[in-house]
């Protein structure tokens, strides 16, 4: 319990400094454009209130899962195959390269004419752009695959789907959750900004009309909700993992022990 405590207050000490200067500094402010905190805080209750929550964010959230989730699915298992195979590998890499410097906003108005302006379009738009560091983190940590064990596993006779879900996947599995880290804040940054396309609901879109009406308190409130978002994903990402990694971290921790 108190290694609990003490981690919560490492936790909440920076973000309550951060608050405490931003309300210093922003607490004599006149300028339209910068609202004191308290102003803000003031209008939080007034502008999100259930009904906003249910209609804005929770479908925000949705289309965030379902773009997340098909890129995790389609990143592990290209990734697997091009990390397992050499030749594999050669042909795709180059394609690879040119596809993951394409920045995925980009793509918002060319998916647009295919998918049109519905969910598809922005679950396809976070998926695209959240499955490169999923993919290609998955090659590097299937290619990093301990030799030693991969030789172990063959003359034992563990080959095929048994080799890959004993042998390959935990090996690389590290290497897998750094990449899906990454594309969790890949795909909150593109479900706003899949949002504020020819969309009528979800964060993004609210946040732009709230600046687009001069509502400034209330367009900081919804750059707070989408802050309180990603906290709230990156806990339960972090929990997750230490879920289905606690063997490395275990490990990790008793190689440190024993230095």
């Amino acid at each position: 319990m108190r290694r609990f405590l003490l981690r919560l207050v490492f936790v909440l000490t920076l973000p309550a400094i951060l608050l405490a200067v931003w309300w210093a500094a922003s607490d004599s402010s006149t300028d339209v454009y910068w609202p004191p905190l308290r102003t803000i805080l003031k209008t939080f209750p007034d502008v999100w209130t259930v009904e906003r929550l249910r209609t804005d964010a929770v479908p925000s959230i949705l289309r965030l899962s379902a773009g997340y989730a098909t890129a995790a699915l389609v990143g592990v298992a290209l990734g697997t195959v091009i990390g397992s195979y050499r030749r594999v590998r050669a042909v795709c890499e180059p394609v690879l390269e040119f596809l993951r410097a394409v920045p995925p906003p980009v793509l918002v108005p060319v998916i647009m004419l295919f998918a049109g302006i519905g969910h598809t379009m922005k679950i396809l738009v976070i998926a695209i752009g959240c499955v490169w560091p999923i993919l290609l983190n998955t090659v590097e940590g299937v290619r990093a695959v301990d030799s030693v064990m991969a030789e172990t596993a063959r003359s034992y006779g563990v080959t095929g789907l048994a080799r890959l879900r004993h042998v390959v996947l935990p090996s690389a599995s590290p290497q897998i959750f750094a990449g899906l880290r990454q594309a969790l804040s890949i795909g909150i940054i593109l479900m706003v900004i899949s949002e504020m396309f020819a969309a009528s609901n979800g964060l993004g879109f609210t946040v732009v009309q709230f600046q687009r009406g001069f509502a400034i308190p209330d367009m900081w409130t919804g750059i707070l909700v989408l802050g309180l978002l990603g906290f709230l994903l990156s806990v339960v990402f972090q929990l997750v993992e230490r879920r289905v990694l606690g063997w490395y971290h275990g490990l990790r921790a008793t190689t440190r022990r024993s230095r």
